[in-house]
């Protein structure tokens, strides 16, 4: 069976430790786990412990150190800069789903026709870390404060970069002969009601190339995860 999963901020270097009360509540309350229980821990930066409870408590348990591991960040980087949506849980399942396909950071975007401006940060933060946990994935992904998509697309430097939009235009089907397995990777996925011509304009301007991601309309959280997968 595998071991319980857990995330902590910031591990100490020290061969043992106090771990934080949610990581404590957790497993006293749900897991009922008990000293000399082993479990895992990640920082979401790549180090993997694991590690022995040898106190429990139900704010500050302790656990020793029994082995450590740093494992890589997943190269190359895939980045998907996504338009914030009206509704909380759709955008919260798309940050969900990105993280179990291992998208190394989500860039929310404010563009001319995005609906929602408000940024829930903690909230969202913690998605990632349950999905993180869900997956048992040892890199938390970047979650960027909002940002216009003129700022992004005039400085992002990536290897790749993608626009998806649904104008009647020239643009390619996304597919792997399209991507280089080398380079990082960027994709713009729009509002709702889509990129506006002038964004998309800037975009090519910069060298996005314009994509598609099927042959029927998609919504917005949805397209995200299609193209983290075509992606990845």
């Amino acid at each position: 069976m595998a071991l319980a999963f857990f995330y902590e901020e910031n591990l100490p270097d020290s061969s043992q430790f106090i771990v934080s009360e949610e990581t404590s509540r957790h497993i006293i309350q749900v897991l009922r786990m008990q000293e000399g229980g082993q479990l895992l821990i990640t920082d979401g930066k790549g180090q993997m412990l694991t590690a022995e409870i040898i106190s429990v408590h139900k704010k500050k348990s302790e656990v020793k150190i029994l082995a450590k591991e740093f494992l890589p960040k997943r190269e190359p980087r895939l980045s998907i800069a996504i338009s914030l949506i009206k509704s909380a849980t759709r955008f919260e399942w798309f940050l969900e789903k990105a993280t179990e396909i291992g998208v190394s950071s989500i860039i929310p975007l404010l563009c001319k026709r995005t609906e929602k401006t408000h940024f829930r940060e903690e909230r969202m933060k913690s998605i990632l870390i349950s999905a993180m946990l869900q997956s048992r994935q040892a890199w938390l992904p970047e979650l960027s404060m909002p940002v216009k998509i003129s700022e992004l697309v005039e400085n992002a430097t990536y290897g790749q970069k993608f626009i998806a939009h649904c104008e009647e235009s020239e643009k390619k089907v996304l597919n792997s002969s399209d991507l280089d397995k080398t380079l990082s990777k960027l994709i713009l996925v729009g509002p709702e009601g889509d990129f506006t011509p002038g964004e998309i304009e800037v975009a090519l301007q910069h060298n996005y190339l314009p994509v598609s991601l099927g042959e029927t309309r998609l919504r917005t959280e949805t397209a995200g995860v299609v193209a983290a997968v075509l992606l990845k």
